[in-house]
């Protein structure tokens, strides 16, 4: 029996060397820079490691983050949270509305709200937003400033609306002539056309700012069919107040004033309107979808409620840590500065994230958090590892220069392996890095 034993122990050992050796030579062959690359890779059911490779060594997360904030703040706000946003009347016949940032919020909400009002056959001597529930800060430590104009990365506020984009619609006009562009919002944007008509061609168009001209766009590119462009705005505050304006406007409600911010009172208002979201619909923007906008905003409220204070990333630090102390981990050689891992000041460990999806997969709430996991065809990986359909769960980031997958894979064997795998090197091509990744998980797949 101790000889049985003892042979299926090296047995084990020789398997995981040949493992392990096999990814080497494939990382050798592929050229990249192996201290580049974190990886581990757990049996959740024994606990075991199947292969580390700088474990330790703390790399950029990108969006794999969002795994452990979006957890953290259901955590501190509950499965069944609303994102409210409330139109109130006073008793000195003032309209107020109460903001929560709520990254699902649109125009066409803003819409119900005033005619909820004019229902009640209101005419408000004044209306106000109340905007205390966040401090001002709206972009996240580290963001790139020539990423202002990515339409993944825009401002995230209280002033939450219609996703903080403006959309061109750009139509092809005469060969060789510029396109005809038009903007569909009041937003104040200026641009410059350097679009072409190539109708032969295909369409590739862009925005840039103008080095010349303060606050001007460029936008330019060949147009052979109808398309349509988003750009990020840079104030969400001026675009929601004139959002809501058009909205009045449209909706023939009485009121002429301005609109400013004032804190709703604590006594003397009721609840005209009520517009609302849940983390049902807003989760799976976040972990299948890799939404910038909704991870920054969950994260920020989730602070604001556990701290009983106005959000802020302060108060979000305070909850994520208070989370890690309730699951019993502790925080290693890792640093987060934002809620959605667009900054690379964010940092992170394959040991820490991997003893995080340990904990979770081992948590009764597993099969909930799997679920809102993309799996193969669907999110972010609706068009990446699709040979793995129904037995992969996982979460992707991907910044420059960088590539990261982290979550569950069960084998051709049944057996269910929590990993995580970061590649911050800067000479491997964003292809060969998802291969990487791909060789790395379906070795594992074959063979375990």
């Amino acid at each position: 029996m101790q000889k049985l034993v003892c042979l299926i122990v090296v047995l084990m050992l020789s398997i995981t060397a040949g493992y392990a050796e096999s990814i080497n030579k494939m990382l050798d062959k592929m050229g990249v820079n192996k201290g580049a690359v974190s990886v581990m890779i757990k049996n959740v059911q024994t606990g075991d490691t199947v292969y580390s490779l700088n474990e330790t060594s703390p790399m950029y997360p990108a969006s794999t983050l969002k795994l452990i904030t979006a957890a953290a703040a259901v955590d501190a706000l509950g499965a069944d949270y609303n994102f409210k946003t409330g139109l109130y009347k006073s008793t000195n016949n003032d309209l107020y509305f109460k903001l929560s940032g709520d990254p699902l919020l649109k125009s066409g909400d803003l819409a119900k709200l005033i005619r909820a009002a004019k229902a009640k056959k209101i005419t408000p001597k004044n209306i106000y937003i109340d905007d205390s529930v966040f401090d001002k800060h709206e972009w996240g430590e580290g963001w790139q400033w020539d990423d202002s104009l990515n339409p993944a990365m825009p401002k995230f506020s209280v002033y939450n609306l219609d996703k903080n984009l403006v959309y061109f619609d750009i139509d092809p006009s005469v060969n060789q002539s510029p396109a005809n562009i038009a903007m569909r919002s009041n937003y104040p944007l200026t641009f410059m056309n350097y679009t072409k008509t190539n109708r032969s061609a295909s369409s590739n168009v862009g925005v840039s700012k103008n080095t010349e001209i303060p606050n001007m766009l460029n936008i330019a590119g060949t147009v052979s069919k109808k398309m349509s462009l988003a750009v990020p705005i840079a104030s969400p505050r001026l675009n929601f107040i004139l959002s809501l304006e058009d909205v009045i406007r449209d909706e023939n409600f009485e009121y002429y004033s301005k609109i400013t911010p004032a804190k709703l009172p604590a006594k003397d208002v009721y609840l005209v309107g009520e517009v609302e979201h849940g983390l049902d619909k807003i989760l799976p923007l976040i972990l299948k979808s890799s939404d910038n906008l909704a991870a920054e905003t969950l994260f920020k409220m989730s602070g604001a409620v556990y701290a009983n204070a106005q959000g802020s990333f302060e108060n979000s630090l305070k909850m994520v840590n208070a989370y890690f102390e309730k699951l019993d981990i502790t925080p290693r050689d890792i640093k987060i500065v934002d809620g959605s891992g667009v900054s690379k000041n964010n940092l992170m460990t394959s040991e820490f994230m991997t003893e995080f999806l340990m904990n979770r997969a081992l948590s009764e709430e597993f099969e909930e958090f799997k679920e809102l996991l993309p799996t193969p065809s669907e999110g972010t990986l609706k068009n990446r590892m699709l040979y793995f359909k129904g037995n992969l769960y996982a979460k992707t980031g991907t910044l420059a220069d960088t590539s990261a997958i982290a979550g569950y894979l069960t084998s051709k064997r049944g057996k269910l392996y929590a990993f995580d795998i970061m590649i911050n090197d800067a000479r491997t091509s964003a292809a060969d890095k998802a291969n990487i990744e791909e060789q790395i998980l379906r070795n594992l797949y074959m063979n375990y």
